[in-house]
């Protein structure tokens, strides 16, 4: 790992910290629902931050949080721009985090699957062999 790879995560680290504090204390918007900033990724130029969060509540409300944010965008993005230190503030990218709901999705596949697999144990359990235990001929079989 170079220097400059842990200097884009310590900059991505410290950007989702701001944000969030911002999000929390500054940002009075009444559209802003109950956000999480989950993850900030920076480019290799440090020209562009994509920040990811989440939003509990339902489909209205990260409508809404998502105009919050944009028009927020501008405010948060002078105060990282001041509190980093860096010669190029970023261009910051709000971008809604789908894993919560991939995640909830393979756990309930998940869960189908056990049942299932269950049942298809239990199917089994009093199944006998089509054959017998031994359907192969043996050559003790041919001798008799």
């Amino acid at each position: 790992m170079t220097d400059h790879d842990a200097r884009v995560r310590r900059l991505a680290d410290h950007i989702k910290t701001i944000v969030a504090q911002l999000l929390e204390k500054r940002v009075k918007d009444p559209r802003l629902g109950f956000v999480t900033i989950t993850d900030v990724r920076v480019t290799g130029d440090m020209r562009e931050a994509t920040i990811f969060y989440t939003v509990l509540g339902e489909h209205a409300d990260l409508e809404a949080t998502k105009a919050a944010l944009e028009s927020a965008k501008g405010m948060i993005r002078s105060e990282v721009g001041r509190l980093t230190g860096v010669r190029f503030t970023p261009f910051l990218h709000f971008v809604p985090d789908t894993v919560p709901e991939q995640a909830a999705r393979i756990e309930k596949l998940l869960k189908e699957t056990a049942e299932d697999d269950a049942a298809r144990a239990e199917q089994a359990a009093g199944a006998e062999y089509a054959g017998g235990p031994d359907p192969y001929k043996s050559s003790d079989d041919e001798q008799e």
